[in-house]
């Protein structure tokens, strides 16, 4: 815990954490919640959007009709709050803020996981574009329609902050607000940094549990390879008759305490050293302060291109990923050439801006990145099966 003197007057949370009382605001003013804070509020809009129950039939790495136990956008989003609470609460932070933005951050995806972004990313070159952290906050700003008074959710400036992790220099100028620290040079809240730094702890290990449990990973070559190797051998020898599957869960929920408690440790220390004290010190640092000690770095560093290389390249895999492009390359292109084969509510869209062939494009890639993976099949076969429905 921070000691007495950086202690803030909100829930006892550090002075730097984000306090709702003193949110930079909403794009559109609205009366305060009467019973919850500004962050919690941010946190409920997103879970009752309707482009956050569709993350529960878009993928992480498998298809999702591959299998129930594997990992969807939605647990994935689910996972990266548990971790991001966790964080945050040794850290004083503010557990509401981090839980909004854990649970919107992927909302942009695209059907099919890296492998339907990459396609979207191509289809849309000539267009603008295409990233899924800029679609995400795309959708809160103004794709939800749930309101009578704003388009979009109307989140918090520091919710959106958090939702937008990385963005090109080029785009920054045209997002407003939140995109003025990526032409600024400064940071984000501490909130926003350790749920991007969550993201990657989850990832991660749903990843290996997920690879190991399809066969995609070989057990002795991630033990022989990285970090995961040590974890297993204390966990096998003090279970030593107990399963794999059993293995494989101990194993993992310590690799994450490990992780957790290594950033919750290094980020104190980079706290300490800057001398922070405030949310203006936290963004105005050098360097983002959370953060997983140089060796522990170097090992996560080592497991993502381990995963990269062995599961992420795996035939079985790859297959899946290049059907999955060619099914988005030929959604998109179909729906560009003629766009009455768009819902009328998209043609809308379009016709609102006649002739501008960028719009069009970019309205084609919001309908094509807001499916899941189940629609955007049978979209395809409603498009390209003589024998499917229209």
């Amino acid at each position: 815990m921070p000691d007495a003197s950086v202690v803030g007057s909100y829930g006892g949370l550090a002075s730097y954490a984000a306090d709702p009382a003193r949110s930079r605001g909403r794009t559109y003013a609205e009366e305060p919640p009467a019973n919850r804070s500004a962050f919690q509020r941010d946190r409920d809009r997103v879970i009752h959007s309707s482009a956050f129950r569709r993350l529960e039939y878009k993928t992480q790495v498998f298809v999702n009709h591959e299998g129930d136990l594997y990992r969807t956008r939605l647990t994935h989003s689910l996972e990266v709050g548990q971790v991001g609470r966790a964080i945050a609460r040794q850290l004083a932070l503010n557990e509401d803020l981090v839980e909004a933005i854990a649970l919107a951050h992927d909302l942009g995806h695209t059907p099919f996981g890296h492998a339907g972004q990459e396609a979207l990313q191509e289809c849309m070159t000539d267009f603008g574009g295409f990233e899924h952290n800029i679609q995400s906050l795309r959708i809160v700003d103004h794709l939800e329609k749930r309101y009578g008074d704003f388009p979009g959710l109307n989140l918090s400036f520091e919710t959106r902050e958090g939702i937008l992790k990385h963005c090109a220099r080029s785009k920054a100028a045209d997002l407003g607000d939140v995109g003025e620290r990526f032409l600024q040079g400064t940071q984000p809240s501490l909130e926003a940094q350790i749920t991007n730094l969550a993201d990657e702890i989850a990832y991660n290990n749903h990843d290996i549990d997920d690879g190991l449990r399809a066969g995609l990973l070989s057990l002795e070559e991630l033990c022989a390879s990285t970090l995961y190797g040590a974890i297993f051998a204390e966990v096998h020898q003090r279970y030593p008759e107990t399963s794999q599957t059993v293995l494989r869960h101990e194993t993992g929920r310590r690799l994450i305490n490990l992780l957790i408690h290594d950033l919750v440790d290094e980020t104190r220390r980079h706290i300490a050293a800057e001398g922070i004290t405030t949310i203006a010190e936290v963004r105005a640092a050098p360097r983002q302060l959370a953060a997983h000690s140089p060796a522990i770095a170097h090992e996560v560093v080592t497991l993502k291109r381990f995963l990269f290389q062995r599961m992420y390249r795996h035939p079985r895999v790859h297959r899946q990923s290049e059907k999955a492009k060619r099914l988005v390359h030929k959604l998109f292109h179909a729906l560009q050439e003629d766009p009455r084969l768009l819902p009328l509510k998209y043609q809308a869209r379009i016709n609102e801006c006649s002739g501008a062939t960028q719009r069009q494009a970019r309205v084609v890639a919001d309908y094509v990145a807001g499916m899941t993976d189940r629609f955007a099949i049978a979209e395809y076969d409603r498009l390209f099966d003589p024998h499917g429905e229209a």
